[in-house]
């Protein structure tokens, strides 16, 4: 049966790593701390875009890094559909032309249709050949979104998908995201610096400081009643 993501990360430089995680299948995890806290680097190490000193990613019981093992699976290798902060979407393609640029599995004849369907999935319906400058910041968003979910992901990551749009673009995708997270048993692992928006979205909290793995637990303990004082100053209650 699979096990989800499994995520043991320990180095003590360049960037300190001391986390041990687990996103059951279907749950979301949200890693939240201050700028410099290590959130990103676990999210880029999760990618195969970051290739940490010692520990072990293992992914529906596939083994994506092990360093006992040796073991380094290349970004390409690995099921992840990510969401960069700033969206990384090709400016000279248009939205339909972005998501369909992530189907290199998928047979070029069937491409097109595919990108629009996941278009409409994430609510661009009528977008597609729209260029990115031709969109808001949301619907570039939502375009980096299906983007991601083009990739038939076993593990969806997010890195701060809250931080550069106004609070109803924020609403609408919490929405987005417990849409995809109840019709979909991968895990999602979400960055951000803001409890409050992590809450939103996430089943569970892990609260980071200095690349160490402070405190983690479902999200109604962590955000009424975290036990330590870092994270009682992290969510506002020290």
């Amino acid at each position: 049966m699979a096990e989800g993501l499994v995520v043991s990360l320990h180095q003590e430089g360049p960037i300190p790593l001391a986390v041990d995680l687990k996103v059951a299948p279907g749950e979301t995890l949200a890693l939240v701390g201050a700028s410099g806290a290590g959130k990103t680097t676990i999210l880029r190490s999760i990618a195969g875009l970051h290739r940490p000193v010692q520990g072990r990613i293992v992914c529906d019981d596939e083994a994506w890094f092990d360093s006992g093992r040796h073991i380094h699976l290349p970004a390409r290798s690995r099921r992840v559909g990510l969401v960069f902060q700033s969206y990384a979407l090709f400016p000279h393609m248009t939205a339909r032309g972005n998501v369909a640029e992530a189907m290199l599995d998928w047979p070029h004849a069937e491409r097109s249709a595919r990108a629009a369907a996941l278009l409409a999935r994430v609510h661009l319906d009528g977008y597609d050949a729209r260029l990115p400058a031709e969109l808001s910041g949301g619907q570039q968003q939502r375009v980096a979104l299906a983007r991601a979910l083009a990739r038939d992901p076993h593990v969806l990551l997010l890195d701060e998908p809250f931080s550069a749009v106004d609070r109803p673009t924020r609403r609408a995708l919490h929405a987005l995201l417990r849409e995809i997270r109840q019709s979909s048993a991968m895990p999602i692992v979400i960055v951000s610096h803001d409890v409050e928006d992590a809450a939103q979205s996430a089943d569970r909290i892990c609260y980071l400081d200095a690349g160490q793995s402070v405190e983690q637990g479902p999200t109604p303990a962590m955000m009424n009643d975290p036990d330590s004082a870092f994270a009682r100053w992290l969510r506002g209650n020290a």
